[in-house]
């Protein structure tokens, strides 16, 4: 067992214990933010047909030949055919097709011309110019064609992918399940909300912190309750939590106090510690092990702490156990736009909103930036990683950091 690694190295550790849950096959309809379990091979071309992008005339481009606003050409209209509908009659010398959007391309023809730029009775249209062959057609595969990839194994269905899948026919695609993550709080000083508070208690804000952010990464969460500073009860938990659930999260009870008995309770339940503790301010109390190839994450009780070790550590192996092949965060560099008056002698992750105006990524600190201080989290949906051993911080410093 490690103590006090990096985080990134913390991350990578628990990486390495994690694989992927199974697959299931989901009705279209009911998969969007899924995770796709296989890569999606078009098996038919998209459009299917070559089509008219206009209301208009099809017709062919060679009748067309010297026709000028001076001097048109006068087609006879053979027949009509709506969106849906297929041409019966083939174009031929002298003749036009009235077409409607998204209607097949009739036989013979080779171009189609917009109803505004003509001249037409029920019977006749007139054409001003000379059309090349293939002018104005929308031509089968030319969104998609046979064979092309078009979603890979591992990425979320957004509207994009949703629709592209149907435009396949694909009705039941095959998606990552979504990973059962048991969500444990401890201490006795922690009661449910809805209770009366006693002096000396606390609302389980953890809980719903918690369940918040993993149903954000496609987690199910599954709620054990609040167990008491005994080893045994939490270690009862826990043991639950495996029997039943993907992983297993725990809040409370990690430092090295009296009453800290999570890291001995994963023990006792048979889980293999991996680290202790991580170089990260605040989050730096945790305890995480396996068992089983089910990871275990005991996370600090104060709420802050708790979200951002969360967020640097668990976040991406959670992620890789829902299935997705986007785990890792995408580092970047932010501007900060307000001075931060602090030192840090270790690595510190800042909670802050993204901030693009003027043209440049900033970064805007979300108030005091303290391990208990959960209001700082409200609307954060970046951090940025101030490096051990950095003074106080100006507005306008160069920071690295993720979005979340």
């Amino acid at each position: 067992m490690l103590n006090n690694p990096d985080f990134v190295t913390a991350r990578d550790i628990l990486l390495g214990a994690v694989k992927a849950v199974g697959t299931e096959s989901v009705a279209l309809e009911d998969c969007a933010g899924r995770v796709l379990g296989e890569d999606i091979e078009a098996a038919e071309n998209v459009p299917g047909f070559d089509r008219s992008p206009y209301d208009g005339y099809a017709f062919r481009s060679a009748d067309s030949v010297g026709a000028s606003k001076e001097h048109p050409i006068t087609l006879r209209i053979v027949e009509e055919v709506p969106a849906g509908a297929v041409s019966q009659i083939p174009c031929t010398e002298g003749t036009a097709v009235k077409i409607l959007t998204g209607a097949p391309l009739p036989e013979g023809a080779d171009c189609v011309i917009m109803h505004e730029k003509t001249a037409f009775n029920d019977k006749n249209v007139k054409i001003f110019e000379t059309m090349k062959a293939g002018s104005n057609i929308v031509f089968a595969g030319s969104d998609i064609r046979r064979g092309d990839i078009l979603a890979r194994k591992g990425q979320l269905i957004d509207a994009g992918t949703a629709g592209t899948l149907a435009s396949q026919g694909i009705a039941c695609p095959k998606v990552y399940r979504r990973p059962k993550v048991a969500v444990i709080s401890t201490g006795n000083e922690v009661v449910e909300v809805g209770t009366e508070t006693e002096a000396g208690k606390i609302f389980n804000s953890n809980r719903y912190m918690l369940t918040a952010a993993l149903e954000s990464l496609g987690c199910e969460v599954v709620y054990l309750g609040i167990s008491s500073d005994r080893p045994e009860d939490i270690a009862g938990s826990v043991e639950h939590g495996l029997e039943h659930c993907d992983a297993v999260i725990s809040t409370g009870g990690v430092s090295a106090g009296d009453y800290d008995f999570t890291p001995a309770a994963m023990e006792l339940a048979g889980v293999r510690m991996l680290f202790r503790g991580v170089e990260l301010k605040p989050g730096m109390a945790c305890a995480y092990g396996e068992k089983n190839g089910k990871i275990v994450c005991g996370l600090s009780g104060n709420p802050a702490s708790a979200l951002t070790n969360f967020h640097a550590v668990a976040a991406p192996p959670l992620k890789k156990l829902a299935g997705r092949s986007d785990c890792m965060p995408e580092i970047i560099k932010f501007r900060l736009k307000t001075d931060f008056k602090k030192k840090s002698p270790k690595t510190r992750l800042l909670r802050g909103k993204l901030d693009l105006s003027g043209g440049t990524i900033g970064i805007v600190l979300q108030g005091d930036q303290g391990n208990a201080v959960l209001i700082s989290a409200i609307g954060c949906n970046a951090m940025a990683i101030v490096p051990a051993g950095s003074g106080p911080l100006k507005a306008g410093t160069i920071l690295e950091g993720f979005l979340i």
